[in-house]
């Protein structure tokens, strides 16, 4: 038995949980999200708790029983509190400017770097050095969080580059000089 799928996701009061045949629509104060739901899923409402349940024991069915009922906790908890994830970049003359919907990114290359935000995402780049990504889509927060650091990653030797907020980058040492 799935350990994960078996458990209930508590749903809160300021959220609305609508089970359809083939799709989990939740609503809170942040927005709508909705998943699809697989044949051999079946997702109920009771007590003010969403219970997940399959129907076969394949392992196709078992994997998408503990795949389903995560994604319903993720969609409960962006619709009501939301997700962020903050990058931080080091190097001389790195910064980051929000403008309309454009990221632009100064990398020390010799252009600037530009970043289109996709549907649904928000951001703020409270220092030059410092930006923050936030949403109510868990995939949606990642995915642009590593399309940004996929620009400039951390390198080993100086640590330049752009790195999520408390990543430890393995650092090298350098050539050593032969006497």
């Amino acid at each position: 038995m799935s350990r994960i799928g078996v458990r209930p996701v508590a749903v809160p009061q300021n959220v609305k949980v609508n089970l359809t045949k083939d799709s989990v629509e939740i609503e809170g104060p942040k927005g709508k999200l909705r998943f699809p739901l697989y044949a051999r899923i079946q997702v109920k409402l009771e007590d003010n708790k969403v219970k997940v349940t399959r129907v076969g024991n394949a392992k196709h069915e078992r994997a998408l029983h503990g795949l389903t009922r995560a994604m319903i906790a993720n969609m409960i908890k962006g619709v009501s509190d939301g997700f962020s994830r903050e990058l931080e970049m080091t190097g001389v003359g790195y910064r980051a400017q929000f403008s309309g919907k454009k990221l632009v990114l100064q990398l020390g290359f010799s252009h600037p770097v530009e970043y289109i935000v996709p549907e649904g995402i928000t951001l703020e780049t409270p220092k030059p050095t410092q930006i923050v990504i936030k949403g109510i889509d868990k995939q949606k927060v990642g995915q642009a969080a590593a399309d940004i650091r996929a620009f400039l990653p951390p390198e080993p030797y100086k640590g330049k580059g752009i790195r999520y907020v408390g990543e430890q980058v393995r650092r090298k040492a350098g050539k050593a000089m032969a006497k």
